[in-house]
């Protein structure tokens, strides 16, 4: 009788999450078309560069290009995964209805309607200010109103998330959130705190001036506004990576996770500390004096804790798993681990891409390092290697791991995912050492080409060469994943339940602070007006001059 009960418990659970499915596949395989366009375009762009291919340099089309790629890859990619992610995993993990059905897929058209909106600018060389908003360049209204839809899609996501969690609590009071869905919740209340800063500077500024209906505007205050979420947006990005290696990677290779309340502290303090620290884009500017970059200098290695707790807790994990399975000596886990599990694979891999990426991080965030890297391709390398490398890896592993289970079926082959995932990140590392490099030998980043003739730009070429090779490398990977998910569609029938992660001690109860975001609001109010207030009320206190659009 009590196997008969369970059983029809699973069996509701289950039918509650499916209809999560639909809409959970549209929002992948919408990141899965673009990524594909995306790296198409990276290619080219590595290649006109280079100045190998004299027949391909055209600045109106590379321009035109990185504009797309970036926009492609750090708003598309991201926003459509994490959309898509946070709807199956909320209610796989809370065993509850989606709340709102039609609100969520609303949200969805919405933000491709908007990507579409502003693919045709982007396309037509009219908004090629590469993926920042930064005046005096201006792109086409069409630019600026689809990146809006878009944003305002993911606000959609980020009520459903909020929603769901208010739910729960209220059906299962004193119960602890599933650490999945806190995850999620936290990165959903961090978006819509962040986005607030480029939707101001979209609706109050570049919208109207780019209609005409304001003449100038205060460059000053739209760098300052667009700082406010042009950092924290990495951790947008990050927090699938995060919770999957806290909450499926553990699962995924038989072992159990070392800390749940280690996860929650980590994901607090991505949420506090990743919002008011985006001076540090702005060191170089004169807009600001020296003492408000160095406040946001310090909130910027912050935000290292996180990531070092989120290290400690991930190896921990994988190391109890490891022993699991027979692994003896000081590093003997590490050879018991099943390296042939894509999840496992990927989570050692963006690991080192996260460590390598993270020393990276710590240069541009550095007051005075800062001096040395300031616009060169060095800041393109880290970027891409945080990115590029840790998020999209991990992007990969969500994918290999909740398709199958989507679908109901096998994956296609998991011998051609473990490879994809090293191809991926053997040609991050070909793509970004160069990057990093030549950006110490001087080489300038957000130009089309280097037309010098010096014995020091002399030393850039063979790194020019290498980034064409790495960048062909994360073509034919991205076309591997894109083809072993669409083989998935129509292998084997296989029955698997999504299942998360258990920690190994369960804790008897959690703290209220680690089960709700009621206080943390407060205090990511009072540090961004503390860090933000006086910076944003200067440019109305003492107007500064403005600035007519420049087009591209």
């Amino acid at each position: 009788m009590a196997t008969t009960t369970a059983s029809m418990q699973e069996n509701l659970s289950e039918s509650k999450g499916q209809h999560s499915v639909s809409l959970g596949l549209a929002n992948f395989w919408v990141a899965m078309i673009f990524l594909v366009v995306a790296l198409i375009l990276g290619v080219y762009q590595v290649a006109e560069r280079s100045g190998f291919f004299p027949a391909l340099e055209s600045p109106t089309l590379y321009f035109a290009s990185v504009s797309t790629h970036g926009v492609l890859m750090g708003f598309v990619l991201t926003t459509f995964m994490i959309m898509g992610f946070g709807y199956y995993a909320a209610t796989t993990s809370l065993k509850m209805s989606l709340p709102g059905k039609g609100f969520a897929w609303f949200g969805f058209w919405l933000a491709l309607v908007g990507v579409l909106i502003a693919a045709v600018p982007l396309l037509t060389g009219n908004a090629s200010v590469l993926y920042t908003f930064y005046p005096p360049l201006v792109a086409h209204p069409a630019f600026y109103i689809g990146a809006t839809l878009l944003v305002v899609g993911s606000w959609v996501w980020c009520i459903e998330m909020i929603w769901m969690m208010m739910i729960w609590k209220k059906q299962h009071p004193g119960e602890a959130v599933p650490l999945v869905h806190f995850g999620n919740t936290a990165n959903a209340v961090m978006w819509l705190w962040t986005t607030i800063g480029v939707a101001s500077e979209m609706l109050f500024q570049l919208i109207p001036w780019s209609l005409g209906l304001l003449e100038t505007v205060d460059v000053g205050l739209a760098r300052t506004l667009f700082s406010w979420t042009l950092h924290a947006i990495v951790y947008f990005w990050l927090f699938p990576a995060y919770i999957a290696l806290y909450t499926i990677m553990p699962k995924a290779i038989g072992g159990k996770l070392f800390s749940d309340e280690m996860g929650r502290i980590a994901f607090v303090m991505l949420l506090v500390f990743s919002v008011p620290i985006g001076f540090h884009h702005l060191y170089m500017d004169p807009f600001h004096q020296a003492g408000w970059k160095f406040v946001h200098m310090f909130g910027t290695f912050m935000v290292a804790l996180p990531t070092l707790f989120t290290g400690f807790t991930v190896i921990a994990s994988m190391e109890i798993a490891g022993r699991l399975r027979g692994g003896k000596g000081l590093l003997g886990w590490i050879g018991a681990l099943p390296w042939k599990e894509p999840m496992m694979a990927a989570s050692g891999l963006a690991m080192i891409m996260l460590a390598f990426g993270g020393f990276g991080g710590m240069v541009n965030a550095s007051y005075s390092l800062n001096t040395m890297v300031h616009n060169t391709q060095w800041v393109t390398g880290h970027f891409h290697l945080i990115f590029g490398g840790t998020v999209v890896v991990m992007y990969c592993a969500i994918l290999y791991h909740m398709f199958p289970r989507m679908l109901g079926r096998q994956l296609y082959s998991k011998s051609m995912a473990v490879k994809q995932l090293w191809l991926w990140t053997i040609g991050m590392f070909v793509l970004t050492i160069p990057w990093h490099v030549i950006g110490v030998l001087g080489q300038p980043r957000r130009i089309s080409s280097t037309p010098y003739d010096t014995p020091l730009v002399q030393q850039w070429d063979v790194h020019e060469g290498a980034m064409i090779v790495g960048g062909a490398l994360l073509l034919l990977s991205g076309l591997m994943l894109v083809w072993n998910l669409l083989k998935t569609h129509s292998a084997p029938q296989e029955a698997s339940a999504m299942e998360y992660a258990e920690p190994i001690h369960a804790a008897p109860r959690v703290p209220h602070l680690l089960n709700s975001f009621a206080f943390w609001n407060v205090v990511i109010l009072i540090y961004i007006v503390a860090s933000y207030g006086y910076p944003i009320a200067q440019f109305f206190l003492n107007p500064t001059f403005g600035a007519t659009p420049w087009g591209v």
